[in-house]
């Protein structure tokens, strides 16, 4: 699942940043409100986290934005307003709750959980299904056939983008800039390290193999035409 996070404090806006990412989460940062309402019209993002105070346009503002565009996507302000006031006021814009600084992580993390748990509309898939692949984006668990496997929170990354767009031929620099956020360079061997253990884990033991490379393109996760 994908989160933005428009913080302008940059210490917190990288903490963030790394540890969500470490729950398998894909992040997206920026530090002032004006790009972050572009990026959240513009993206496809499950989450915004936003701070109240900000360069330019402030939290508030984006959110009233957002909102009056017709966007639903769920928001957590994590804030150091602290008052009662400024929590309703959150809220009564279209908030789906409201943290205030200094925080925990970890009921940062289960408060980011809950809302996509809970969802918006109710409607936004929290698992994905390929041939008896299966993926649960909440619980951060991976089955294949009924079994149990273990992946890492890059690999669970990797699978979520391959699984998300099945049947398309992803190149190497869309994954190392969705899922290691950087531009590919083809000095390194990282993509196909990873896609190597992904596969082992993914593929080996099975009949049917559902991660193919694409020579000279990328790689693709679609059912083979044997299967």
């Amino acid at each position: 699942m994908k989160i933005l996070i428009v913080e302008d404090e940059a210490k917190t806006g990288n903490y963030l940043r790394q540890g969500l990412r470490e729950a398998g989460f894909t992040v997206e940062l920026t530090n002032n409100g004006e790009d972050g309402l572009h990026l959240a019209l513009q993206g496809d993002h499950h989450l915004l986290i936003l701070d109240v105070m900000l360069p330019g346009m402030n939290g508030w503002q984006v959110l009233q934005n957002l909102r009056r565009q017709g966007k639903e996507m769920p928001v957590l302000f994590l804030t150091a307003r602290d008052q009662v006031e400024d929590r309703i006021k959150g809220l009564e814009l279209g908030a789906d709750d409201y943290l205030v600084k200094p925080f925990s992580f970890a009921e940062l993390l289960a408060r980011v959980r809950t809302i996509l748990r809970r969802g918006r509309s109710g409607t936004e898939a929290t698992t994905l299904q390929v041939a008896d692949l299966g993926l649960d984006l909440l619980r951060r668990r991976v089955t294949r056939g009924g079994k149990r496997i273990d992946l890492t929170a890059k690999e669970f990354g990797l699978l979520e983008l391959l699984m998300r767009r099945k049947g398309e031929v992803l190149p190497r620099s869309l994954i190392a800039s969705q899922v290691w956020d950087m531009n590919f360079d083809s000095d390194t061997n990282v993509i196909e390290v990873a896609v190597r253990r992904l596969r082992a884990k993914i593929d080996d033991g099975f009949k049917s193999k559902l991660i193919q490379t694409v020579r000279g393109m990328g790689y693709v996760l679609e059912e083979s035409a044997g299967a």
